[in-house]
């Protein structure tokens, strides 16, 4: 795997220090969305092409915004590709239905003021801003034109949304036509917006296939981070908008051998995926059932636990921790299992290392058995949730744990 950079990214604010205090927070960049990106790869009966390469076509990616702006800029990554991609063309705009943009929203998006880019392999780039008034908890659609062959593309495999490629250049078609369904996210790891001052920052879902996308209805917007933005949005108080680096598969401490599609492991993803998010500021982990099934023990997750919560802390972030759902009956769930994932629920209940816990688990368990998923929130596999079980995740979410009690005291008196 080639080196991870981040030419043109910018992990922080865009403050301005010649500015007065308002006016510099007014300058404040957050990830608006996100989507962790992996290695382009084949995948039976997906349609996702990630792993065949790119040549001169265009991608079109919609995405969910949690929070709206007045500015957008986009993120690309070659993070995983053997060679350079060459982007001759990339737009942003409102989206109408299927891969229909609103007319008048589109936007031409550059690079350093040019109308393309090339990113070398391992490396991340920005989008210079566009100016483009959004609002919280609508749909964009981001189109992205590869000139030269390129692949695998770096993409996300699993997204519970409908993604569209077409032959040549059609970023700037503000029409649909001429692109076919496919079944990823290629190139676009992330969405910023120029927030508004309500807007504090951003906290990231770092977590697996239950943040991904769990089991939720396909072109609904119905994962949990999605419902967080939502509940976040209604409340009126300073927000912080969500971004979704949960991975299908994923596991905290080792990578799934020869199963590219599932990402490397959490800790080594970290940098990348959580503590390189704009405007980042609070981090909930939901991740280790799948190193349960895969034989990881009690120590060796919380040794994980403790590493991913020591380095966000280093890094000036809030972190929370979740406890594991319950998993009684799904194909991991075995006698040596339940023992493992009652220690690891025990010691992350009991809040060592975090700021603050999440008992995910307790708000999905079925009332007569703690162990299993409550059938309203089972999809059927008894590993994964529902509609109704992604929305139960994130209503188990206490708010008031995104921000730290001094800083809600001080925005109580401003208010």
């Amino acid at each position: 795997m080639a080196a991870t950079t981040t030419a043109q990214v910018t992990p922080v604010t865009t403050e301005h220090p010649a500015t007065a205090p308002e006016e510099a927070h007014q300058r404040r960049w957050v990830a608006s969305w996100a989507a962790s990106p992996t290695a382009g790869c084949t995948i039976p009966e997906s349609k996702c092409p990630a792993g065949d390469g790119l040549g001169d076509q265009t991608v079109r990616n919609p995405v969910f915004l949690s929070v709206g702006g007045t500015e957008v800029r986009i993120r690309l990554s070659n993070a995983f590709g053997s060679e350079a991609v060459q982007v001759g063309a990339a737009s942003v705009a409102l989206r109408a239905s299927g891969a229909n943009t609103v007319a008048e929203s589109m936007r031409r998006l550059t690079f350093d003021g040019r109308p393309g880019a090339t990113i070398p392999p391992g490396a991340d780039v920005c989008s210079d801003p566009a100016p483009l008034t959004t609002e919280a908890l609508t749909e964009l659609l981001v189109s992205v034109h590869v000139v030269d062959t390129a692949g695998p593309v770096t993409n996300h495999p699993f997204t519970a949304q409908t993604n569209y490629l077409s032959q040549g250049d059609r970023a700037l078609s503000v029409s649909g036509t001429g692109y076919a369904v496919i079944w990823c996210w290629m190139l676009l790891s992330g969405v910023d917006v120029l927030a508004p001052p309500h807007v504090r920052g951003t906290v990231v879902t770092l977590g697996d296939s239950i943040t991904d996308t769990g089991m939720s209805s396909g072109d609904a917007n119905r994962r949990w981070p999605d419902h967080l933005a939502r509940r976040l949005n209604a409340t009126g108080e300073p927000a912080l908008s969500v971004a979704n680096a949960g991975l299908s598969g994923n596991r905290l401490l080792q990578p799934r051998e020869g199963r590219h599609q599932h990402g490397i492991a959490a800790r080594a993803r970290l940098e990348r995926d959580v503590l390189a998010q704009p405007g980042v500021r609070t981090v909930i982990v939901l991740e280790g059932v799948n190193d349960i099934g895969y034989g990881a023990s009690a120590a060796d997750l919380i040794a994980g636990y403790r590493e991913i919560a020591g380095r966000c802390h280093a890094a000036g972030l809030r972190v929370l921790g979740g406890t594991v759902l319950p998993f009684k009956g799904s194909a991991l769930w075995d006698g040596r299992r339940r023992r493992i994932w009652e220690e690891v629920n025990a010691w992350l209940r009991a809040g060592d290392g975090f700021d603050g816990v999440i008992d995910f688990a307790a708000a999905t368990a079925a009332e007569d058995d703690p162990l299993r998923l409550a059938p309203a929130y089972d999809c059927g596999d008894h590993l994964h949730p529902n509609d109704a079980g992604t929305r139960a995740i994130a209503e188990a979410v206490d708010l008031s744990l995104l921000t730290p009690p001094a800083e809600r005291a001080r925005e109580h008196r401003r208010a």
